[in-house]
């Protein structure tokens, strides 16, 4: 009779002992697929991420603007050597292919700005416009935009659309007031046209030996 009771007990311990094995597998179970979740759902956002700073990288790095045409310079005095210098430059531009429009908002001017577009709460352009010399570098210069062809009445350069942009104005706002040494005879320069988004347009030029009242940098 004890050892039947003995026996009974035994199968009885083996049925319990299985029982918590199971169930501390089933928690393993649990716990790895809890863990898979978090690691894959941590993989595809990082993908996510890394897609998206790619397509940011490349909607930054693809160049939207395009140069049309030459650079042409209208002459505040005409000569040669520092007798002659440009007191406005005008250039065209338009969209490279696929290229998002861009608003060419004309820059407001307020007092004497030494012929800069002023950055002020009143200020509401888009695009500012950068010269460079061995001498000097003038952020944001005054510049206006018209429409040429079939361009619309709106500030916004379309695909198709040809904007011609003249920087310095008349009346305190031209390049000789901008400019700290003038853009005279024999000088290396760059602009910098930096639409909101997008490549930085930059069009390097010199100006020729003489200066007369209209030059063609192309």
């Amino acid at each position: 009779m004890l050892g039947k009771r003995l026996k009974k007990t035994n199968r009885d311990e083996r049925g319990i002992t299985g029982l918590e094995t199971a169930i501390i597998l089933i928690a393993f179970v649990v716990v790895a697929a809890v863990f898979a979740y978090t690691a894959l759902s941590a993989g595809l956002f990082s993908t996510q991420q890394s897609q998206d700073a790619v397509y940011s990288g490349l909607e930054e790095a693809q160049s939207t603007l395009e140069l049309k045409g030459g650079v042409i310079g209208l002459a505040n005095a005409t000569g040669s050597g520092t007798t002659g210098k440009l007191e406005q430059i005008l250039i065209t531009v338009g969209l490279c292919s696929g290229g998002e429009p861009i608003n060419f908002t004309d820059p407001t001017v307020s007092g004497n700005n030494d012929g800069k577009a002023l950055s002020t709460s009143s200020a509401t352009h888009y695009v500012t416009i950068t010269y460079v010399d061995k001498d000097q570098k003038v952020e944001d210069l005054y510049w206006t935009h018209t429409a040429l062809a079939d361009a619309d009445s709106d500030a916004l350069l379309e695909d198709g659309e040809q904007f011609l942009i003249t920087i310095g104005g008349n009346d305190g706002n031209n390049l000789v007031d901008a400019l700290s040494t003038d853009l005279s005879c024999g000088r290396e320069f760059k602009l910098l046209v930096k639409p909101p988004t997008g490549a930085v347009l930059e069009i390097e030029r010199t100006t020729p030996g003489y200066i007369s009242s209209v030059v063609n940098m192309s």
